[in-house]
Formats: structure tokens, C-alpha cells, sequence
């Protein structure tokens, strides 16, 4: 297969995901389309190594997850995570929750590679999927390297209605204690994004915009990626920690003493591409799936996503009631856990377009709503899904 066959081919599953989930309202998961169409195609007329003809081999996808893990950091600031301390303690709680019930009675099911396994990928997003999906891999674990991507796949076939089912639920409460004349919350709005070219490092403000190119961003980015990977080859002999969990560190130390900006990549214009390169290396990971294995890993893949689920519903719930979040609220925060950003800023915002037309109205949603998504989806799947992955590694 010619190697622009095979892009075309690959992109055009990933664009016909996109617009399911567009024309569904996220109701039907692109990376659920995408899963079926490449596990369609592999079993028909994809050749088994469709992704390394169309030029996405391991070196490239490795410098893709080093530079997006750094990016992600940039995300993050320490005086967001303050403002929003409820929806960090609640969202953690979640993930207490998820990690509580796998090790407890997911362990009465499940034996404990698959839990092991299962639980970074359920409490976060792609990322984290591909550093359990590789470990199992070099650990031998076939069939469970496939169930990580797969928990990443389905997971959010699960979390977008149940987020959508929470944010009616919670956005129809205010607007009646609104419309009665009883709402008295408010919200911070420094967490909303902003249309428009991220601010420059504050550092660089001065440099002048002909010298702050593409290139130089690549080069910063790039810069914190490989300090952070040094520091972890530095710390190997004392004791070992993901240079993955570095590199979201120290994103977030870089963008806070002002090196780099917010979303470099994005900046840059490169952010699509490399979500490209990694989306299209963890569906890579289905071709080792046949239907024989898709029917052995069917039970641990829901009772891991049901039991983690169950679990993460008390957690938030209990968590709420003491920091005074409603339980609606504390669930969909809680639930940015199975898809992150920024599935958690275009639900959101779809859910308050359909709850009301009135503008001031909207603007109300948005502020008491979407703040709160948004740090939960960077807390969780930025940063605790990492982390967790870079332990969990260990476990095995």
C-alpha cells in the first residue's frame, strides 16, 4: 500500500468519527466510530502495520507524547487550582473512588494484572492509555495491552451521556432558582478560555514577533521535554519515576516562571498534527485484536468501566455533600476523568446552548458550569492520569 493510501485511509476514519459525534451531539463517541472502523478494517483490508506505512513509526509517536504531555502542563497554574479548590478535592475524590472499588471488589472479578492495567487508562484519557498499552506489551501481556485501549475507547461511550444527563440536570436547577429571583452563586471567570493568540511568555514579552517563530516554540517545548527526561534518567539510580509525569511537572513550572506559553502547540500550529500521530497510534493497538480476544476481554472491560464507575459516583457524591457541590455537579466533574479535555468544554457548552436561548442566561451556565468542568478535566486526565500511569507501570 502506497504510503499516501494509507494516510488518506487513516484520516479518513478519524475525520468520519468526528463528524458522527458532531452530527449525534456527542451522543455516539468518535474514538467509538474510530474503534469499529479500524477494527473493521483490520479484519478486511488493512494491512497490520497500516500506521508505519503511512510514516507514524514509534520514534515520532514517543517525541509526539513527550511534546503534548509538556503542553498539556501549560495548561495548568497553581492560582486556577486554589479558585477551584472544591472541584479539585471532589474530582479526586472520584478518582479515590475509581481506585477504591477496582482494588477491592474489582479484585473478587478481575485478576490483578487487569486491574492493574485497567485503572490509569478509566481514570484518564489517551496518554495514559499508551503507557499501560505499551507496558503490557513489553510485559507480555497481549490481550490486556488491547484491553487499554479499548477502556480508553469505551469509557467515553459511557461518560458523555451520563456528563450530559448530570449538566441538564444541574443546569435546569439554577435556571429555576434563577428564574424565581433565589440564585446567588457565582462563579470565577479567569478559567474560561478566550478566543484569540495565547498570550506570550513572560519572559519573551519583549522579544520581537519576527524572532518568536514556530521554530522557537518547538525549541522551548522541546527544551522543558528534555529536562524533564534527563531529570528522570539523573534520578534512575536512587529511584525511578515516568519521565511522562516530569514532563507535565515541569510544563507546569516552565509556563509559571514565564518560558513558555499557554498551549505552545497549539500556538505553534502543530497541536492537530500531534494528536493526530497519537490518535492513530493507540487505534494502532487494535490490530493484535481478534474476535476471539474481543470476547474474552468483553467481561473485564465492563466490569472494569462498571465497577470503577459505581465507585466514583459514591466518592463524588459523599465528597460533594462535605464541600457543598451539588451531587449533579459533583459527578459531571467527576466523570472529565473518562475524556479530559476538551470533550469536557464542548459538552458544556452544548448543554447550556440547549438549555436555554436567552444570552444572560447562557452566560450564567457558562460561568457556574464551565470552570469547574475544565480544571476537573485538567486535574484528572492531565495530571492524576499520568501520574497514576507512571506508578501503575511498576505494579506490574
Amino acid at each position: 500500500m502506497p504510503q499516501l493510501v494509507a494516510f488518506s485511509l487513516l484520516v479518513s476514519v478519524l475525520c468520519l468519527g468526528d463528524v458522527l459525534s458532531s452530527r449525534t451531539k456527542s451522543w455516539l463517541p468518535s474514538v467509538f466510530v474510530c474503534a469499529v472502523l479500524f477494527l473493521l478494517g483490520y479484519w478486511t483490508f488493512f494491512p497490520a502495520d497500516i500506521v508505519a506505512i503511512a510514516g507514524f513509526q514509534t520514534p515520532i509517536v514517543y517525541l509526539a507524547i513527550f511534546l503534548l504531555i509538556t503542553n498539556m502542563g501549560t495548561l495548568l497554574s497553581v492560582r486556577e487550582l486554589v479558585g477551584q479548590w472544591k472541584t479539585v478535592v471532589v474530582s479526586l475524590s472520584g478518582i479515590a473512588g475509581i481506585v477504591a472499588l477496582l482494588f477491592t471488589v474489582g479484585l473478587l472479578v478481575l485478576d490483578w494484572e487487569a486491574v492493574v492495567v485497567g485503572a490509569p487508562p478509566l481514570v484518564g484519557g489517551v496518554v495514559s492509555s499508551l503507557i499501560m498499552s505499551q507496558a503490557a506489551a513489553e510485559a507480555g501481556l497481549t490481550s490486556l495491552s488491547v484491553l487499554a485501549i479499548l477502556i480508553y475507547v469505551m469509557q467515553g461511550f459511557v461518560g458523555y451521556p451520563l456528563t450530559v444527563i448530570m449538566l441538564k440536570r444541574e443546569g435546569n436547577h439554577v435556571l429555576c432558582l434563577h428564574r424565581a429571583g433565589d440564585w446567588q452563586g457565582h462563579a470565577d471567570q479567569s478559567t474560561v478560555p478566550t478566543s484569540g493568540e495565547p498570550a506570550p511568555a513572560r519572559l519573551f514579552e519583549k522579544l520581537p514577533e519576527a524572532y518568536n517563530t514556530f521554530y522557537f516554540k518547538f525549541l522551548r517545548l522541546g527544551l522543558v521535554a528534555l529536562l524533564a527526561w534527563g531529570t528522570s534518567q539523573a534520578v534512575a539510580p536512587l529511584f525511578t519515576i515516568s519521565p511522562f509525569v516530569l514532563c507535565l511537572i515541569f510544563g507546569v513550572i516552565a509556563t509559571s516562571i514565564g518560558f513558555l506559553e499557554r498551549e505552545p502547540l497549539r500556538s505553534a500550529n502543530a497541536f492537530g498534527f500531534t494528536i493526530l500521530i497519537l490518535m492513530v497510534f493507540v487505534f494502532d493497538g487494535l490490530k493484535r485484536a481478534t474476535p476471539d480476544m474481543l470476547t474474552e476481554l468483553a467481561v473485564p472491560m465492563f466490569a472494569l468501566i462498571a465497577i470503577g464507575i459505581f465507585g466514583m459516583y459514591i466518592f463524588s457524591f459523599i465528597a460533594g455533600k462535605l464541600v457543598g457541590v451539588s451531587p449533579a455537579m459533583a459527578f459531571a466533574c467527576s466523570l472529565t476523568a473518562l475524556y479530559g479535555f476538551p470533550a469536557d468544554y464542548v459538552i458544556t457548552k452544548e448543554v447550556i446552548n440547549t438549555l436555554t436561548d436567552d444570552q444572560e442566561e447562557r452566560e450564567l451556565l457558562t460561568a457556574h458550569m464551565l470552570p469547574p468542568m475544565l480544571v476537573a478535566g485538567f486535574v484528572t486526565v492531565t495530571m492524576v492520569s499520568v501520574v497514576m500511569a507512571g506508578m501503575f507501570v511498576g505494579l506490574l
